[in-house]
C-alpha cells in the first residue's frame, strides 16, 4: 500500500468515528433535553415530589405490593435491609425474603432478628424453580414472610418470590439495599395514573457514605473511598438522563433489578425471569416490551425519578469489574435474543430508537473507544495522523464525557437536592472530572471483556462481593 492509498484508508477511518462520535454526542444532547423537560414536568405535576398530594388524591386506590428480597450470602446486610422494608409508608404491602441456598448464615441471622417460625404454606408454582425447603413467618411482623430453597441464582429466587407473592403488583429489591420509606407510594403513581402501565422503575442511589440505623436512611451522604464517589456520579448520569430520557417516549430497556415494580400477573405470562442469561433484570423488561408488541397490547414501561432505594457499591477494582463485565454480557445477552425488536414496524420508539440506540452506542460502543485509541496510536506511530490532531479530537471527546455527567449533577441539585450541602455539590463536580480520566477507560475495558465473554461464549465466573456495611449501624457483623 503507498503513502496515498494509506493517506485515503485513515482519513476514511478518522471520518467514520467522527459520524460515530457526532451521532452519539448528538442522542445523547436530545436524551439531555428530554430529561431536562421530564423532571421539570413532572415536579409540576408531583410539586410534593410523589408524596402528600398524590397519598391524598389516591387514598383508598393504592393496590398490594409484593416486595419481594432474594438473598444470597448476606448475613452483612439482611437485618438492615429487611427493617427497611418494614419501615416503609404503604397502606398494604407484603415482604418476601427468597434465601436462595447461602453458605453464610443469611438465614440464622433473620431467625433470631425477626423471630422467624416455620410456617405450613401451600402456593401455586406458575413458574419453575429449584426446590422450596422451607417457609418461615414472623412472629413479630404479620407481613413478613421467609422463604428457603435450593441455590439456582437470582433469577430463580425471585420467580420463587413470585409464586409466593399474592398482591397484584411486587416489587424486585436487591438484599444489600434499603428503600426510603416513601418508595413504594411513589413508585405506584404510573399504575394508578394510566392503566397500561406494566412496569415502574425507581432511582438507585450509593449508600456508601450515608447514616442508615435499623434499616432507616438517616443521612445521605458522600462516600470517602474514591471508586465508590465516582460511581455516585456515574449513577447520577446513568438514571437521570439515561433512564429518564427513554421514559417519555416509552422507548425504557432498562429497570434495574435493584428496584422495579411490576404487574405480577403480566410478568407470569411472559414466563417470569429468566435463568439463563447474566442480565435477567434487563432481559425481562426488554422481553415485556416485545411480548406486548407483538400481541399488539397497549403498555407503558416507565421511569420515576424520585423513588429511591439505596444499594453498597463496591469498593474494590476486583469486584467493581466483574459486576460491569456481567452487565455488559447481559446487555448482549438480551438485545441479541430479542433481536427482532431491531427495526420492527409497529415498535415504536422501542424498535426504532432505543434499541439500536443501546445496541450501537452501549453494546459495541467499548468496540468503537478501544479500536479508536489503538488506531490513533498507530497513526501517531506512523506519522500518518499528527500529535496535535490526536490530543484534540480525544480531549474533545474527554471534556463532553466530563459534560455530560457535570450536567447530571446540576440537574440533581435544581431538582431533588438529595446531596444539598455546597461542598457535597463541589466533590460531586470534582468527581465528574475525575470520571472521564482513568476510571471511565477501565470501565470501557471491563465492558470489553463482558462483550468477548458473550461472543466467544465464555463462562463468567460471578466473584465475591463483599459487603462492608459500614453505611449501616444496624448491620450484623461480617
Amino acid at each position: 500500500m503507498n503513502q496515498e492509498m494509506a493517506v485515503i484508508l485513515v482519513r476514511s477511518v478518522e471520518f467514520l468515528f467522527l459520524v460515530y462520535f457526532l451521532l452519539l454526542n448528538g442522542g445523547l444532547f436530545v436524551l439531555h433535553l428530554i430529561a431536562a423537560w421530564s423532571v421539570r414536568h413532572y415536579m409540576a405535576r408531583h410539586p410534593a415530589h410523589g408524596a402528600g398530594i398524590d397519598r391524598a388524591t389516591y387514598s383508598g386506590f393504592f393496590p398490594p405490593i409484593g416486595v419481594i428480597v432474594p438473598a444470597f450470602n448476606e448475613e452483612a446486610t439482611i437485618t438492615t435491609t429487611i427493617h427497611s422494608m418494614m419501615q416503609l409508608h404503604y397502606p398494604s404491602f407484603e415482604v418476601i425474603v427468597v434465601n436462595d441456598g447461602s453458605k453464610d448464615r443469611t438465614l440464622e441471622v433473620a431467625i433470631e432478628e425477626f423471630g422467624l417460625q416455620p410456617f405450613r404454606e401451600v402456593h401455586r408454582a406458575r413458574l419453575a424453580t429449584k426446590t422450596v425447603r422451607g417457609v418461615y413467618r414472623s412472629v413479630r411482623y404479620p407481613n413478613l414472610r421467609f422463604i428457603d430453597k435450593e441455590n439456582g441464582g437470582k433469577a430463580d429466587a425471585l420467580n420463587a418470590g413470585i409464586n409466593a407473592c399474592v398482591s397484584p403488583l411486587f416489587c424486585g429489591v436487591d438484599a444489600d439495599s434499603i428503600l426510603q420509606n416513601d418508595s413504594l407510594t411513589k413508585c405506584v403513581l404510573p399504575f394508578l395514573e394510566d392503566r397500561r402501565t406494566i412496569c415502574a422503575g425507581g432511582t438507585i442511589r450509593i449508600a456508601n457514605g450515608c447514616e442508615v440505623d435499623q434499616g432507616l436512611l438517616l443521612r445521605s451522604g458522600l462516600p470517602r473511598h474514591p471508586l465508590a464517589l465516582l460511581q455516585v456520579v456515574e449513577y447520577l448520569r446513568a438514571f437521570l438522563f439515561g433512564r429518564l430520557g427513554w421514559s417519555p417516549m416509552n422507548g425504557l430497556l432498562i429497570v434495574s433489578g435493584a428496584f422495579g415494580l411490576f404487574e405480577r400477573e403480566t410478568v407470569v405470562q411472559a414466563g417470569g425471569y429468566s435463568p439463563s442469561t447474566i442480565g435477567e433484570d434487563m432481559e425481562l423488561v426488554v422481553r415485556l416490551h416485545r411480548r406486548m408488541i407483538e400481541e399488539s397490547r397497549p403498555y407503558r414501561i416507565t421511569f420515576v425519578p424520585d423513588p429511591i432505594c439505596w444499594t453498597e457499591a463496591p469498593e474494590s477494582l476486583k469486584v467493581l469489574g466483574s459486576q460491569r463485565t456481567r452487565w455488559q454480557r447481559g446487555l448482549a445477552e438480551s438485545l441479541w435474543r430479542h433481536r427482532s425488536l431491531l427495526f420492527r414496524p409497529g415498535s415504536g420508539a422501542v424498535g426504532w430508537f432505543s434499541f439500536p440506540y443501546m445496541l450501537v452506542f452501549e453494546c459495541i460502543e467499548p468496540v468503537v473507544e478501544v479500536g479508536g485509541l489503538v488506531f490513533f496510536a498507530l497513526c501517531v506511530a506512523f506519522g500518518l495522523v499528527g500529535w496535535s490532531e490526536a490530543v484534540l479530537f480525544l480531549g474533545l471527546v474527554q471534556a463532553l464525557g466530563m459534560l455530560q455527567t457535570v450536567n447530571a449533577v446540576l440537574l440533581e441539585e435544581v431538582s431533588y437536592r438529595t446531596f444539598p450541602a455546597t461542598r457535597q455539590i463541589l466533590t460531586m463536580i470534582a468527581a465528574s472530572v475525575l470520571e472521564s480520566i482513568g476510571y471511565r477507560q477501565l470501565n470501557t475495558w471491563w465492558r470489553l471483556k463482558g462483550l468477548v465473554q458473550w461472543a466467544t461464549g465464555r463462562k463468567h465466573k460471578w466473584g465475591k462481593m463483599t459487603r462492608s456495611a459500614a453505611w449501616s449501624s444496624g448491620a450484623s457483623p461480617k
